[in-house]
């Protein structure tokens, strides 16, 4: 089997060599770009498994490059910010990146993060999955969390792609079971900038993980709001609510 090609979309060549070798070492293809333009003529000839991409861009924004690429196509992406990118991390989220990581990055945690977005893009949503064994697992609703691979599936046993963040929310609320949960701990728990007061990265989160875990997610069942106190997740479906 041929080794999945990643593309490298960074204006700093010192980056683009150590992750070319990083990805190398780990057999994986690194593609690299200096911009938006060198990853514009290279998708003309290469099919990418997936793009990384530094949101600051000499003269560019990342954040455009991944608008392009998810208007056209459904090219993993994962994101990598720096420190001051909060709001740019918050926006690439919003168009559909399936992870970010802040830099300086911890190597394995990248390599961690890429196959976990291989996986759940090349693991085929349609297959049935077996369920793990009770040990393993989380159940809530009509969904089932192997807690061992970090995957949702539904009753039918089909897989429901969760980015990492997503899945880190979740897994802190199943852990929390009808336990109000503050905004700060929240903030807390995935990384945030404590001393920021303006910061959507939790708004955004929730809103897209009740969009895969809520029949209806303008009126939650599991992943509820309390107003003025934080969020609360409840485990059991009540009663008559339709499967």
């Amino acid at each position: 089997m041929s080794r999945p090609k990643i593309g490298i979309v960074d204006d700093e060549a010192s980056i683009r060599e150590s992750l070319m070798a990083l990805l190398s070492e780990n057999q994986f293809d690194g593609v690299p770009a200096a911009s938006i333009a060198e990853f514009t003529e290279l998708q003309k000839t290469t099919r990418l498994d997936l793009v990384l991409i530094d949101l600051q861009l000499n003269d560019e924004s990342g954040l455009e490059l991944a608008r392009r690429i998810r208007q056209s196509q459904d090219t993993p992406i994962v994101m990598l910010t720096g420190r001051g990118d909060e709001t740019d991390k918050i926006i690439g989220l919003e168009l559909g990146a399936d992870d970010y990581l802040l830099k300086p990055f911890n190597p394995r945690e990248l390599l961690a993060r890429i196959r976990a977005v291989l996986r759940r893009y090349g693991s085929g949503a349609k297959a049935s999955i077996p369920v793990p064994d009770a040990e393993g697992r989380a159940e809530f609703g009509r969904f089932v969390v192997d807690q061992k691979d970090r995957v949702l599936y539904d009753q039918s046993g089909e897989e429901i792609a969760l980015t990492n963040a997503e899945y880190r929310l979740l897994e802190y609320f199943l852990a929390r079971p009808n336990e109000v949960i503050t905004r700060v701990d929240l903030l807390s728990e995935l990384g945030s900038d404590l001393t920021r007061y303006v910061d959507r990265t939790v708004d955004v989160l929730i809103l897209r993980l009740r969009r895969k875990i809520e029949k209806n997610p303008s009126k939650p069942v599991h992943l509820q709001t309390r107003r003025g106190q934080g969020y609360i997740f409840v485990t059991a479906q009540p009663a008559g609510a339709l499967p």
